[in-house]
């Protein structure tokens, strides 16, 4: 399967931070979440791979180049947390600005994508509410034939319904097997519905990249007492936190777990759940306090 992106070994250091050797790939035709805490690295990430900062050292391949020239640029699009035009603009201005920056501007499907999300053509993008500060940028990223979107934080904020309908365009997006997505967001319940693959990013480094099914699919919690969690084999430990009333134990195979452990208690986890379990809890390698 060819990647419409594939970063290797990026790098980025500030003074209190480090995007240390990051690598994941978007196979093409998939939603890959990029998931993480505040100040994890996701949108240093993103910043790097549309080079938007300089990396240091690493290697970034979008769509087959590893060059991001104007013909990739025009297959980009990109929607970022918050506002992404100048306030003064309306969505009309947009389309008269736009047909000049991309050759493969398509007013009809950016007028048609308008009219299905009600947006107003000549009212200022600062009188517009988040949701369709939202719509208007996702409006626009899908109007010149993108085949690679990548948003950051793109759902932050905004109310469950409009996360829906976002959410439905996405999944409409990638039926279309050339087409493909980064999503970068700490809402994880979104990607629980569409992604394909979760890249969990911590500090900085990759912690792991592994296809979403498998994380809800295969992925468990035991919760157990102290005595049963002393007697767990450490192979099947990922990570473990002690809780007030019992152990957490996250493990990779809940259904082997059942077989191994019938008197346990096993639950599936949540995208959320592992992400708790590996930032707050103790991977099987640490000494167990």
């Amino acid at each position: 399967m060819k990647n419409a992106l594939t970063v290797s070994g990026l790098t980025k250091t500030y003074p209190d931070f480090m995007l240390d050797h990051v690598s994941f790939a978007v196979p093409s035709g998939s939603i890959v979440g990029l998931i993480g805490e505040n100040g994890a690295g996701k949108s240093t990430t993103v910043n790097a791979v549309l080079g938007l900062i300089r990396k240091e050292s690493g290697q970034v391949s979008i769509l087959g180049k590893d060059e991001l020239d104007d013909e990739t640029k025009e297959q980009i699009g990109a929607v970022f947390d918050g506002s992404n035009y100048p306030e003064i603009l309306s969505p009309r201005k947009i389309d008269r600005i736009m047909k000049h920056i991309y050759r493969s501007w398509d007013a009809d499907t950016y007028f048609r994508l308008l009219e299905q999300f009600s947006l107003p053509l000549d009212k200022q993008i600062k009188r517009f509410s988040k949701g369709m500060k939202m719509k208007l940028a996702i409006s626009a990223a899908l109007s010149h034939h993108s085949r690679l979107l990548i948003l950051d934080e793109a759902t932050s904020g905004l109310d469950p319904v409009i996360r829906d309908d976002l959410l439905d365009m996405l999944l409409a997006f990638v039926e279309d097997e050339d087409h493909s997505i980064l999503l970068s967001s700490h809402i994880t319940s979104d990607l629980e519905k569409i992604a394909d693959y979760i890249v969990f990013i911590h500090e900085g480094k990759v912690l792991f990249s592994k296809p979403k099914d498998e994380l809800t699919e295969q992925y468990g919690i035991i919760k157990c007492g102290a005595a049963q969690f002393d007697a767990l084999d450490q192979s099947d430990i990922i990570a473990y936190r002690k809780m007030d009333y019992e152990w957490q134990v996250l493990t990779a195979d809940r259904h082997e777990m059942h077989r191994k452990y019938p008197n346990a208690l096993i639950v599936p986890a949540t995208i959320d759940e592992i992400m708790l379990l590996y930032v707050k809890g103790k991977m099987k390698t640490e000494e167990t306090k």
